[in-house]
């Protein structure tokens, strides 16, 4: 997977460069992140290219879809944990009906965009096996040469026995989930990085200074095994985050142990919480990540040197159940983020570009991030603020020399 990122994120290079090669430029870099991640996605985990990721080229469908999926879903929120039930409302075609019939124009949103997701589904995953049963020749001539999620997925799916084989259904199912998970959130985590290291040049400074050397003892991209440990750009990707809760429903009755103990109201010291079957719970990642009793009082600040040092004890013994770095940020489980190691190289293979080539430094406006299902950044102080990260970009010194 490491050439098609490193390939895609030339290409977002080359776009940008275009635009600040003689001067520098206040670009609006959260759509570029989010048409980036969608694009590395598609190639690596689809075998399909989505965006030229160029100025002028009309977004795909499927962008678009993606992008309005989360503002409008947020609409319907408490609506949406009382229609559970309409699943069990007749075949689809009646529900269909339905939603067609309802006066409510956030419900027709959901059914056109979910069209247009399944129907790219379709059209993808009806290539994609046309192409396996034309031969390897035909595999090898698609983008990802028949090394991509899907791809795998489907030469292992026509190998299995009928009772564990996957039906069409569940394999759009798994494309939907990896397309949609991949984008949103390691966008808005790269968008995160970028807008802290325009507030601390002096960090951004040390990590171009070190992905600098690392490119020239390999004459260019750095290898893998080389890039997953910079010690810096670690640091700088490990604990940002693309969202800040995340709900879970109890599958059944169980006691849950506080990590310290509480005084309820009638004065009596709790040490667990009670959560009944079927309760809904939201898990507070941010507090996780940024809880003083567990960090230190510096826990809201962003320093990265904090990850180049052993952690305190405080955190260590507190035995998160997260499955990265002490974190909640891919929470953790059986319900964890599968994709975390595919984000996480994403967010260093774009950084290990871009800083290199770039400068970027704050606009004259007051960028506020929205703590929304997705981390949204905004511009404060407008009427009907928009997600949009604009920054200063400009040419580092000699990187194109």
């Amino acid at each position: 997977m490491v050439p098609i990122f490193y390939d895609v994120t030339h290409k977002l290079r080359d776009t940008i460069l275009e635009k600040v090669k003689n001067s520098a430029q206040e670009i609006d870099l959260l759509p570029w992140m989010k048409r980036t991640a969608l694009e590395l996605i598609g190639q690596s985990g689809l075998g399909y290219s989505f965006d030229s990721l160029k100025e002028d080229e009309p977004s795909h469908p499927y962008y678009k879809s993606t992008q309005e999926l989360v503002p409008v879903a947020s609409k319907m929120m408490f609506a949406r944990m009382y229609l559970g039930w309409t699943t069990r409302v007749g075949p689809p075609k009646i529900r269909r009906a339905i939603v067609n019939l309802l006066p409510w124009k956030a419900a027709h949103k959901i059914r056109d965009i979910t069209d247009t997701m399944y129907n790219t589904s379709v059209e993808i995953l009806n290539s994609k096996r046309q192409a396996l049963d034309n031969g390897d020749e035909a595999v090898r001539n698609q983008i990802g040469q028949g090394k991509d999620i899907l791809s795998i997925l489907l030469r292992a799916n026509m190998s299995a026995s009928g009772s564990d084989r996957l039906s069409d259904e569940e394999v759009i199912g798994q494309m939907s989930s990896l397309t949609f998970a991949a984008t949103d959130t390691t966008s808005a985590a790269l968008s995160r990085v970028f807008h802290l290291l325009a507030k601390h040049p002096d960090a951004q400074a040390r990590l171009r200074e070190e992905i600098i050397e690392a490119r020239a003892r390999y004459g260019g991209d750095i290898p893998y095994d080389e890039l997953v440990v910079l010690p810096y750009l670690d640091a700088i990707a490990v604990r940002l985050s693309g969202f800040s809760i995340a709900m879970r429903v109890a599958r059944k009755d169980v006691s849950v142990p506080l990590s310290s103990p509480i005084k309820g109201t009638d004065g009596q010291t709790v040490t667990e919480i009670f959560v009944p079957k079927n309760t809904k719970i939201l898990i507070g990642i941010l507090a996780a990540n940024r809880n003083p009793e567990l960090w230190g009082p510096d826990s809201y600040e962003w320093k990265p040197e904090r990850w180049l040092e052993p952690l305190p004890e405080t955190v260590t013994n507190a035995r998160l159940p997260g499955i990265y770095a002490n974190l909640m940020t891919f929470l953790g489980g059986s319900r964890a983020c599968i994709g975390f190691k595919f984000s996480q190289l994403e967010m260093k293979v774009v950084l290990s570009l871009l800083i290199e080539s770039f400068k970027v430094a704050l606009p004259d406006k007051e960028i506020v991030w929205q703590m929304d299902a997705v981390a949204t950044p905004t511009i404060s102080d407008v009427p009907n603020p928009q997600a949009q990260l604009p920054l200063i970009m400009s040419l580092a010194s000699g990187s194109f020399s």
